[in-house]
């Protein structure tokens, strides 16, 4: 078989950026799978607690200069790129001056959530998918990583079924106890639209909240994977209600994981 190019998508990984386990996950499961024989790629948002001098980022004016529809509005995609240390693995940064320039993540400094992280979300996963098409570089599969990448298997599934670079690709979509408790309004879904999405393939959206975009993730995904031992009681409650619709596996951090995702991958793809 030849290698398997997997890419990785999330909204952190060490030593960049950590606010939760998200980062140290996607930090050593993409260098295990490089070792196992799989060839690696990594792409996450630029935000701007990221210093940018310290960790070397530069950006990568080949990829850089395309627009991103969110709604009506266009927004100019900046692509940036860093070696992790001590690893051959580099790091793609999704950056955009409107959405990820703020010294924040997804709370400001009286821990409000900012109320355009739909659209942040949007305008990365929308940018993830055409930055690879500029690579040219074809993934078996997509693993998406918490709620910010859950748009990335309906966006693979439909608008770009057909393209060339993605029509082999399966996603994974794992989901952590990362709740947030915030509503977005109605705009939301005309936001998410893309070419060949209707308005019934957006209707868990419908909701505007946590759930919605996990639901999102969780239908269209080819694997879920339930990526935290615990789980909060909303969580819980979120993934009784489909678990019907969808098998979720659960593979805890121990010291098997790496081989649970060789096997999950290699499976995929035969």
């Amino acid at each position: 078989m030849s290698k398997l190019r997997i890419l990785y998508v999330a909204s952190e990984i060490n030593p960049f950026l950590q606010t939760t386990h998200v980062a140290d996950f996607v930090r050593r499961l993409p260098q295990a799978m490089q070792e196992m024989g799989m060839e690696i790629r990594i792409l996450v948002p630029r935000f701007g607690l990221i210093n940018e001098r310290k960790n070397r980022l530069h950006e990568v004016v080949r990829l850089s200069g395309m627009n991103i529809s969110v709604g009506d509005e266009e927004k100019p995609l900046i692509i940036k790129v860093a070696s992790i240390p001590n690893a051959k693995l580099q790091v793609y940064f999704i950056d955009n001056e409107d959405y990820f320039q703020r010294k924040s993540v997804f709370f400001d400094k009286e821990n409000n959530f900012h109320p355009d992280n739909d659209e942040r979300a949007i305008f990365f996963c929308k940018g993830v998918l055409e930055t690879v098409k500029k690579l040219g570089w074809s993934p078996d599969i997509v693993h998406c990583n918490d709620w910010m990448t859950s748009l990335i298997p309906m966006y693979v599934k439909t608008t770009y079924r057909r393209d060339p670079i993605f029509k082999n690709t399966k996603t994974v979509f794992s989901i952590y106890n990362n709740y947030y408790d915030f509503k977005f309004d109605d705009s939301l879904i005309f936001k998410a639209r893309m070419m060949d999405i209707e308005d019934d393939m957006l209707q868990p959206l419908s909701t505007g909240d946590f759930a919605g975009f996990i639901r999102t993730g969780i239908m269209y995904a080819d694997a879920v994977i339930k990526a935290d031992g615990e789980t909060g009681e909303s969580l819980r409650h979120l993934l009784s209600t489909v678990q019907e619709e969808k098998k979720i596996e659960a593979i805890e951090v121990n010291e098997n994981f790496t081989e649970s995702y060789y096997n999950l991958y290699t499976d995929l793809v035969s």
